[in-house]
């Protein structure tokens, strides 16, 4: 709203200062201060409501250090991120940009799922909360919808490197793109020829199916989503973890966005170009804020818990912002944490299984699962548990940046 206020001042009137908007640095730094206000001042707010709603959380005993005590600790806190972020991206990001269209409803639907979810858990007083199978569908629901958008959708384009034989003559770096096309191109780490194309999982059979590719393409951004989101809710277990994980996960995102939006930055890094990808930024800029903001409250001991309301949001934005900026194929290393969350509960429960079937007892590998719970059994405090996972966190992120220029 104030980009497009600002745009008309500096049209009609010539405001001073009105120019100012249309730097995305600038629009990303007010997001930033935005976001972070309104999370550490509303938040307090929003916890006392909560408090006096009594929307608490009901602890199942785990027989975990210091687990009682979270007993009746406001729930539901996600709300905060999400107003936290859609705030400053209503007010500064381009409205009309398909991108931020898309990651506005990625962030209330998955917000509705969360909410629901949690308000089964709080207020019906079932631990079980949104039954699986309606969880599953609206991820799915959610997934078929931005994979459809990203497929389709006319605005949804790249530009790709032209390589060109260096001559005397000044070749400009517009002449180095191609034009813009839509194309299932997603970039692919670690790799020379860095490019991949979805449509040549079905092209190798017959080049009449690349016009089916949609059917390859939405299922594997369904999964991409489910996964994500599902990682980010089990890592949601321990004070701070998930928030501050996803802090680092969403800067690092931002980066991409900024430079797959950069005509001299692609050009440079060798990647692709995503033409007015650049307003995602702003996105990220709000969301990054809201999360460190909320951090604030839900570092040890925390005073609010994000809920399914915040976890599933969360896990989902980030996996539609990877997939916006071609970079999906790079989540399991940048987003090793919720990876190694999932696993560890696929092999625990897969392990049990086969050991029951096999011996009649039930053996585990993990004293319990998630992962940090894991640690908590052997008598490591959640606060360093959450610390030493941020610094693996950050470690991943290093080693995900440096991934555009190894090849």
């Amino acid at each position: 709203m104030l980009y497009y206020l600002f745009e008309f001042l500096e049209q009609k009137f010539q405001l001073p200062g009105a120019t100012l908007f249309q730097f995305l640095t600038f629009r990303a730094a007010l997001a930033v201060i935005i976001s972070l206000a309104f999370t550490l001042i509303y938040g307090k707010i929003i916890i006392r409501f909560l408090l006096k709603k009594q929307i608490g959380e009901s602890v199942r005993d785990l027989g975990l250090a210091g687990q009682r005590q979270k007993s009746g600790t406001p729930t539901m806190g996600g709300i905060i991120i999400i107003l936290g972020t859609l705030i400053p991206v209503l007010l500064l990001a381009k409205i009309d940009n398909i991108y931020t269209l898309l990651l506005i409803l990625t962030t209330l639907s998955m917000g509705a799922i969360g909410l629901i979810d949690d308000y089964i858990k709080t207020f019906k007083k079932d631990k079980g909360g949104l039954k699986g199978r309606f969880k599953i569908f609206g991820q799915l629901v959610l997934g078929v919808m931005v994979g459809a958008v990203l497929y389709f959708h006319p605005d949804v384009t790249v530009k790709e490197e032209i390589r060109t034989v260096e001559t005397e003559q000044f070749t400009s770096i517009q002449q180095q793109f191609s034009a813009e096309k839509k194309s299932t191109l997603t970039n692919i780490p670690l790799f020379k020829d860095n490019a991949f194309d979805y449509a040549d999982l079905l092209r190798w059979i017959s080049p009449d199916l690349e016009n089916y590719t949609w059917l390859v393409f939405i299922p594997i951004v369904v999964f991409i989503i489910m996964a994500v989101s599902n990682g980010a809710n089990l890592t949601d277990g321990i004070d701070g973890l998930a928030a501050g994980s996803s802090a680092i996960m969403v800067l690092v995102l931002g980066i991409f966005a900024w430079v797959s939006g950069n005509l001299i930055f692609s050009d440079y890094l060798n990647i692709l170009y995503i033409p007015n990808v650049g307003e995602v930024v702003i996105f990220v800029a709000a969301f990054s804020g809201s999360l460190i903001g909320f951090l604030w409250y839900n570092t040890f001991p925390a005073s609010v818990f994000m809920g399914d309301t915040g976890s599933l949001t969360i896990g989902g934005i980030i996996a539609v912002i990877a997939l916006i900026v071609r970079k999906e194929l790079l989540i399991p290393l940048l987003c090793g944490i919720f990876l190694i969350e999932n696993l560890s509960v696929i092999i625990q429960v897969a392990y049990f299984k086969y050991t029951r079937k096999k011996t009649g007892v039930g053996k585990r590998i993990f004293k319990m699962a998630p992962l940090h719970h894991h640690y908590q059994k052997l008598g490591q405090h959640e606060s360093k548990i959450a610390a030493r996972f941020w610094i693996i966190g950050i470690l991943l992120a290093v080693l995900s940046i440096v991934t555009l220029k190894i090849r």
